[in-house]
């Protein structure tokens, strides 16, 4: 049982820690941003094409999601490698 409690232990510390790293790195990233070029000024401009383009990613991976959920449905994958030599 110490076993297992000390794994997940660690596994708990490991994410905390990423977590943080993430944290940390994303802090730096915002507080560098604001120092280049017009800061966030600029950023105002970007705003409609930065929304478009994170919406046209999520409306491309959910089709291929609905494809792979159709394709499965269907039956398409059955016969992917069923051709035995």
């Amino acid at each position: 049982m110490t076993g297992m409690r000390r794994r997940q232990s660690l596994i708990l510390i490991l994410s905390f820690v990423g977590l943080a790293a993430v944290g940390a790195y994303v802090t730096w990233a915002v507080h560098a941003a604001a120092k280049v070029g017009l800061g966030w000024a600029g950023l105002r401009s970007a705003w409609p094409y930065l929304l478009a383009g994170a919406l046209t990613v999520e409306v491309v991976i959910g089709a291929f999601v609905w494809l792979a959920f159709f394709s499965e449905r269907r039956g398409y994958d059955d016969r992917a490698g069923s051709d035995e030599r």
